[in-house]
């Protein structure tokens, strides 16, 4: 199976090529997703059989302040993707996000759940979303929640930075979702683009959790335990974005073909005796 990744040096795009050593990638500046005639150009010369389209505009906030921006990577560049792929007569892993989601349902959402996004991230995966399903006639379609992965920056780096540098942290109580490690996921992926079961897909590690208990483990498991954590609401931390309050995923249809991620807390343990 030849494969091509976009965004190979982000979190997911790392993980991807420590498991597909020989898969060819491209990430900025040499590729720009934003660019059809760049990303055409790399998949006319990769020929792959599978496109793990990981290239996106991840900053939730920086969305928020430029709404085109975001629109413009995440929206028209997946475009741009599934066009460039579908010429080549590659199936396409787009990888997309629990955002799409409002969080109202209170519930974790299955595939077939009623989309609603609520920022301008969230719309503008949406978008990409609706470009992978019109435009490429043979893709994975994977929503996906919270990615960490060494070395990059997400929010149990973020917790430990904070923890050391003030001693005491306030997380939000009412975000809820499914912390998901990259490597876990890049496996489940791998696994999903062989089988040939295209379709539409939530994958994650299992279980969900709050901000605020997330928070806590990751302190607990790291040796920081006595850390003072104070529990505020979504409307005491002030952002440009609003994220879905319980945007948790439901794994339906991966598990269906015997494909699940671990728990979140034995992945996350994992993640932090790494170093």
């Amino acid at each position: 199976m030849r494969v091509y990744i976009t965004g190979h040096r982000g979190q997911l795009g790392r993980a991807l090529l420590r498991r597909l050593p020989d898969a060819a990638g491209g990430d900025l500046p040499e590729l720009d997703i934003t660019n059809p005639a760049s990303i055409e150009a790399a998949l006319a010369e990769a020929q792959p059989d599978v496109v793990f389209h990981c290239a996106a505009y991840t900053d939730v906030d920086g969305a928020a302040r430029d709404p085109a921006l975001a629109y413009r990577i995440n929206g028209l560049g997946t475009q741009n993707v599934a066009i460039a792929a579908a010429r080549v007569g590659a199936a396409l892993v787009h990888i997309s996000s629990n955002e799409v989601f409002d969080g109202r349902k209170g519930a974790p959402y299955d595939e077939f759940d009623h989309t609603n996004p609520i920022n301008p991230y969230a719309r503008s995966k949406h978008a990409a979303e609706w470009y992978t399903l019109h435009l490429c006639p043979r893709f994975y379609l994977v929503r996906t929640a919270w990615i960490s992965a060494p070395g990059g920056r997400n929010f149990i780096h973020r917790i430990l930075q904070l923890a050391d540098e003030r001693g005491s942290l306030r997380v939000v109580t009412d975000e809820v979702a499914n912390p998901t490690f990259a490597d876990d996921l890049a496996g489940g992926l791998i696994t999903l683009a062989a089988t040939g079961r295209y379709g539409l897909y939530h994958l994650t590690n299992a279980g969900h959790v709050s901000r605020y208990d997330y928070a806590r483990k990751i302190l607990e498991l790291s040796g920081r335990g006595h850390v003072p954590v104070e529990p505020i609401l979504l409307a005491d931390y002030p952002r440009a974005s609003t994220p879905p309050p319980f945007g948790a995923l439901a794994n339906t249809t991966a598990a269906a073909l015997g494909i699940s991620l671990r728990p979140w807390q034995e992945a996350l343990a994992d993640f932090l005796a790494a170093g």
